[in-house]
């Protein structure tokens, strides 16, 4: 599934999921800098949830200096389970969210 949020004929913002077994598998969410810090991104997470209310857990990853996204999945009460570190200046964090 891939939801995009428009304003003014634009694409603003997106997300993409896919369901496997019992867990969402959450893409990178993205919005337009000019429209961040306007609840898009939280608006495209929580549909992408409510699209997908029939598995028990949601699971996502994000770089770990990617300050605003990290915020905004703890805020929607994702937890970190992982760390993988590519490199020296690159490690990944997984997040889930157990329903």
């Amino acid at each position: 599934m891939i939801l995009k949020a428009e304003a003014e004929g634009k694409i603003i913002g997106s997300v993409r999921a896919y369901k496997n077994n019992n867990t969402c598998y959450i893409g990178k969410i993205i919005v337009d800098p000019s429209y961040q810090n306007r609840g898009i991104g939280q608006k495209l997470m929580k549909e992408i949830e409510n699209s997908y209310s029939d598995v028990s857990r949601f699971e996502l990853f994000t770089g770990f200096k990617d300050e605003k996204n990290i915020y905004l999945y703890n805020k929607l009460g994702y937890k970190v389970f992982k760390e993988e570190k590519l490199s020296p200046e690159l490690t990944f964090l997984f997040f889930e969210k157990i329903i």
